[in-house]
Formats: structure tokens, sequence, C-alpha cells
């Protein structure tokens, strides 16, 4: 395991796409995009979703921290431009693991978000797979997937219908609007708000109380809050991915879902045909 910083100076163009460390008995991940707001790529998705298969085997690891690098995005979700050019930002073989490596690889061990920027997208997801989160007051968070001709794939269109009340989370996901850190967490969707630059102390220290805990015990406890199987699974979001899987093939194939990542890339508004 790499000792790294998480300081904010420019990162290289062969920086990779995301750092791991260790605090005492907690994983600190560190989405390291930030010229492209951390957006996800394929080797981004490879580190992290490694690193939480090594945080689930290591009994050494009690709690696991994500954030991202920077101070202007925690992650702007999938890399529209990779997208735009026909890259797959989720590479073979990992699909399973989702968005990021994060999105659909549940572990045993609490998972906290520490959202240091912007979360829109991509990021609103990885902070409702995480089991806990800690927001930059300076943060905002949405799912504008509509806006793209996209669908919110990542688990964001059933985890926030489920997370929010639900006329709210509907229109956030009809719409594709934005929410600030104060509102995300009046609606619960973050645990709190702390002072931007501070959020990742907030969040190690909110780990570090965690694995003062007996480590089985937090584990079996959240096995049972979450019904998250011995093996891995959450047998109560199957539907939801299935569903998921489905309408994203049907939307993929249209020429709205093409038109967006390019109206994107080319800084221009989208001229949607409903095919």
């Amino acid at each position: 395991m790499t000792e790294v910083s998480t300081a904010t100076t420019p990162t290289p163009s062969d920086a990779p796409a995301a750092l791991v460390e260790r605090r005492g008995h907690v994983m600190l991940i560190t989405l390291n995009r930030p010229a492209a707001r951390n957006a996800v790529n394929a080797e981004m998705c490879v580190i992290v979703g490694d690193a939480l298969r090594e945080a689930d085997d290591d009994a050494d690891v009690r709690a696991v921290v994500l954030t991202g690098a920077g101070d202007k995005a925690f992650c702007a979700g999938a890399d529209l431009k990779a997208i735009a050019r026909g890259e797959s930002v989720i590479p073979p073989g990992r699909e399973q693991w989702g968005l990021a490596g994060y999105v659909g690889h549940p572990i045993s061990k609490p998972t906290i978000a520490a959202v240091n920027g912007s979360a829109m997208g991509g990021g609103t997801e990885l902070v409702l797979a995480s089991d806990l989160a800690i927001s930059s007051s300076a943060a905002t968070f949405g799912l504008p997937e509509v806006t793209r001709g996209l669908v919110a794939g990542a688990g964001g269109a059933f985890r926030l219908a489920a997370k929010l009340p639900p006329v709210v989370a509907l229109e956030l996901l009809f719409t594709g609007d934005s929410i600030t850190a104060d509102r995300a967490v009046e609606l619960n969707l973050i645990n709190r708000v702390v002072t931007p630059g501070t959020e990742v102390a907030a969040a190690l220290e909110l780990a570090e109380r965690i694995a003062a805990n007996a480590p089985l015990a937090v584990q079996a406890t959240k096995r049972i809050a979450l019904g998250l199987s011995a093996s891995g699974h959450r047998p109560a979001e199957e539907l939801g991915w299935t569903m998921t899987s489905t309408e994203i093939m049907a939307v993929a194939a249209s020429e709205d879902a093409k038109e967006g990542p390019r109206a994107f890339a080319e800084k221009r508004a989208p001229i949607w045909q409903g095919r």
C-alpha cells in the first residue's frame, strides 16, 4: 500500500486515477483526477475496486473513507468526454462492481464519503453507495443524467427514491436539478455539513470512532441493517439493478444518448429527438 498525500497541488498527467493510503485502521481512498473534476475512468474503477476488495479481506482495516482530490469536485460522475470518444469507463470484467469499482461493490466494513465539492451524477451515486457521508458546505448534489440523454445507472434512480421522500426524489430525478449541502442534510441524504477543507478530517474522525469498536460486531451490525449477505450481496437491491440494466440498454441505443455526451463535449445545448 503506497503512502500518499491528499494535497491539492496540480496532478501530473501520469498520476494514478486514485490514491490509497492507511490511517491506522482506516483506509483512505482519494479519487485523483482533479483536472477532470474527478470524473470516473476505467483506471479509477480498477484502483478503487481493488482497494475495496483489499479492505474487505484485511482484518486490520475497519472502515473506509472515500474522497476526491482538490477542492472543486468530489466526483463529476462518469467521464462523458471519454464516453463521447467511445471509451468504456468500466473495464471488462469489472462490471459487477459498477461505477468507480464502488457503487455495486458492497463490503462488510463501514464506508464514509468525505464530499469535498460538487458531487453530481455518479458523484451523488457514490454518496448513495456509502454508508455515511460528511460534506463540505460548498458541495452540491444531483442526478442530472436526464439532461444528457442518459439514465442514472449507477444505482442512483432506485437508491435516491428509497432514501428520500418519493416526491422529492422524483422531482430531482425528473428535472436533473441539484441541491446544496444544507438541503442534503435536511433530507438526510448526508450525515452532516462541515467547513470546506475539513471534511476529510471529520470523516476520518468518525471512521476512527467506528474503528474503536469491536470490528466483528460492527460488520455484523452493518450486514443486518442493510440486508447485506455474508457473500457481499444486497438482495433487496437486485430488482433495482435488474431494471436499471434493462432501461440503460434501451436508452443507450437511442440517438438522444449519443447526442447528450456529444453536446456536453462540444459545450452546446443538446438537440433531443426522442428516439
